[in-house]
């Protein structure tokens, strides 16, 4: 855009609607959208390309606000330049159901890319979107047509740089080389506690020079030119690049600017209106004068953006019709036609062959099957990929030169959920990760945000409890599977057999509204016999998969611990007692049944108990306070599998004999 308001007067915007939204909430972070105002103009006025009509247009640059708590800075911004966020939207900050929440929300502000807050996830998505831009271009330009196109940048700050997600994530950047990710980051040396000299004495561009990236340091953060210019200068390297932007915290303030008063906390009334004069600002609250507006509005130029690439798809169309079809659907979300009829012979493959095998191993048989007609599917591990059983025949691995579609992230479970998270919400892939559950732990926080932004990720977590024997308590997941059932919109699943892994994976394929897990066993499990209908129940999340007249007692099982259930039914069939074994791979998509058919499942007034090599309480919800749970309420132990489930009590007889307690006999 061009203008000819004084780069200051739009800072100053920023910083006055940043001041009254938080004074008025009472609430919020002034210090940060006061302190990264001209940096905000510089690459927002000169270098941003985005249409505000059209939030989602795909080849628009994406921006992520990594200190996510200046979000008054995003909301600005948005507002300034077109976007369907209004000045009572500004004037609702931080109240119920407003468009502009505290901390920037990907599926409530238009606009805003991903959820962030959590410190070190912004930029960590980014890295992910960066490499999903890279991936779709090697997979879809072609010469004269630069179809995908666009640069990732990312403001964030001293709490981004001490989280250790940001180490994890920007090292991966570097060995990547991707060059279209540009960082942006606020060095004012405040946090919430003070001068952050007393705990980061970090050199940050040596530290990033160390991860491969090219560094621009010592830029004035509140001089325009001087970042506009390190911003053009990072576009022409061949590394992704951090810009040091030296700045004040909640410049313009006379008496908090540079403390860390400002930082989380409404400046009072005297302030603002000190502010004001010192600003030469003579505008009352939320009023912006034609001129600002004007200055700032980018909807003509995004028009302009898009359009010109809409004439380059209908260009690239005519010429490559076959890519152009891929294209449109990758950007959709839609699966190939193919994929169901694939997941059906699949699933008649495993009937047929009846495989007892670990479900780790049933897993990747179910990759191998659904792969090859899913070039969308970017999978990877943790370092773990000959345990997790991630990668499939064709998988190509990637490197800094080879577009792959297999990721080894080293040892970094954290940074690899956020990375997926951000290649998710980019768009084109469904990305999925393999660790260990037990180090699910890591990755907590990003399967939260995972759920908490409804995106299309798959975490395949294995060695899934006790059964990991000799590497003892420390790799033992005991209470993880519960846990992760409380975050809401997380799906997970923990299958018992080749169908149910099957079935598991197509459900996490399909689901469109949020993320999934898929948990799996290190050890051999039984395949157990269905009809036709029981298959099409597995879907269900829970089914009945051995039934009998008249039963007196229903035995829940998951995963490992449902052959144990089948055993135990015929056991107590032999004392004649009937008893039904219903297997229950997913809780959460169960519970989304409706209620007769739950009942149809789990009958009102028939004795439960549950069995899972997990923490027992969870399963209270389901058995109530009457049944009983076989589960664990301690840490486990080393020692060889067998012996282990042994003595926790995992076994045929304790089942049996919990069974006749619990019905009086």
């Amino acid at each position: 855009m061009t203008t000819t308001l004084p780069d200051s007067a739009m800072a100053n915007a920023i910083r006055v609607l940043a001041m009254d939204a938080v004074q008025k909430a009472n609430s919020g972070h002034p210090g940060m959208p006061m302190g990264m105002a001209e940096i905000a103009v510089a690459l927002w006025s000169r270098h941003y390309r985005h249409n505000p009509a059209n939030p989602k247009w795909f080849n628009r640059d994406r921006f992520l606000l990594s200190n996510g708590h200046g979000s008054m800075l995003q909301y600005a911004l948005l507002h300034l330049t077109g976007y369907d966020l209004s000045m009572d939207d500004i004037k609702q900050f931080r109240q119920l159901h407003s468009k502009t929440p505290g901390h920037p929300e990907v599926h409530v502000v238009p606009g805003v890319e991903t959820t962030t807050g959590p410190l070190g996830q912004g930029i960590t998505n980014a890295v992910g979107m960066a490499l999903a831009e890279k991936l779709l271009a090697s997979a879809f330009n072609r010469q004269g047509f630069d179809l995908v196109d666009h640069y990732t940048y990312v403001f964030l700050g001293d709490g981004c740089l001490m989280e250790g997600v940001s180490h994890e994530a920007c090292s991966l950047a570097g060995t990547w080389r991707l060059n279209k990710l540009i960082a942006l980051y606020d060095d004012n040396g405040i946090s919430i506690d003070g001068d952050v000299s007393g705990w980061l004495t970090d050199d940050t561009p040596k530290r990033f020079e160390a991860y491969g990236w090219n560094v621009i340091p010592r830029v004035d953060g509140h001089d325009v030119e001087a970042v506009s210019s390190a911003i053009a200068r990072a576009k022409q390297s061949d590394k992704p690049t951090l810009i040091c932007c030296q700045t004040i915290i909640g410049k313009g303030s006379p008496n908090k600017a540079g403390t860390h008063d400002v930082h989380g906390a409404a400046l009072g009334e005297k302030e603002v209106e000190a502010t004001r004069a010192a600003l030469g600002w003579r505008y009352p609250p939320f009023e912006m004068p034609p001129d600002i507006y004007k200055a700032w509005d980018a909807r003509e130029e995004g028009k302009r953006r898009q359009s010109e690439w809409d004439a380059l798809l209908v260009s690239y169309s005519k010429q490559y019709p076959v890519e152009s079809l891929e294209f449109m659907r990758r950007m959709k979300g839609e699966l190939p036609s193919q994929f169901e009829s694939v997941v059906q012979k699949y699933i008649a493959d495993c009937v047929s062959k009846k495989e007892t095998i670990a479900t780790r191993r049933a897993s990747q048989n179910a990759i191998q099957a659904f792969a090859p007609v899913l070039p969308e599917l970017l999978g990877g591990s943790a370092d773990l990929t000959g345990s997790n059983l991630t990668n499939w025949k064709e998988s190509i691995k990637l490197t800094r030169d080879e577009p792959g579609n297999y990721i080894s992230y080293g040892v970094r479970e954290f940074g690899m959920s956020a990375i997926l998270n951000g290649v998710a919400l980019h768009g084109g892939f469904i990305p999925f990760g393999g660790t260990f559950l037990t180090f699910s732990d890591y990755s907590r926080n990003a399967l939260r945000m995972a759920a908490l932004m409804q995106v299309r990720a798959i975490f395949v977590f294995t060695h899934d409890s006790i059964g990991v024997g000799e590497d003892g308590p420390t790799h033992e997941p005991i209470e993880h599977i519960a846990s992760m059932r409380l975050i809401p919109n997380l799906n997970n699943w923990r299958p018992c057999d080749t169908v149910e892994s099957a079935v598991a994976w197509a459900h996490a394929i399909w689901r469109k509204d949020g993320p999934t897990t898929l948990i799996f066993s290190r050890q051999n499990l039984p395949y157990q016999e269905r009809t036709e209908e029981q298959i099409l129940n597995v879907g269900r999340g829970g089914y009945v998969l051995r039934d009998a007249p008249d039963i007196k007692v229903v035995l829940v099982a998951t995963g490992s611990e449902v052959a144990l259930a089948v055993d135990a039914s015929a056991a107590l069939a032999q004392r004649g007692i009937a008893a039904r074994v219903v297997s229950m791979p997913s809780t959460e998509v169960f519970d989304s049944q409706t209620a007769e058919y739950r009942a149809s499942v789990l009958p009102e007034g028939v004795p439960r108990i549950a069995i899972e090599a997990g923490i027992a309480d969870y399963w209270r919800k389901y058995v109530g306070l009457k049944g009983d749970v076989v589960g664990m309420n301690t840490f486990g132990e080393s020692a060889p599998a067998g012996v282990l489930f042994s003595y926790f009590g995992f076994t045929v007889d304790n089942v049996v004999s919990r069974a006749l307690a619990l019905l009086g006999k």
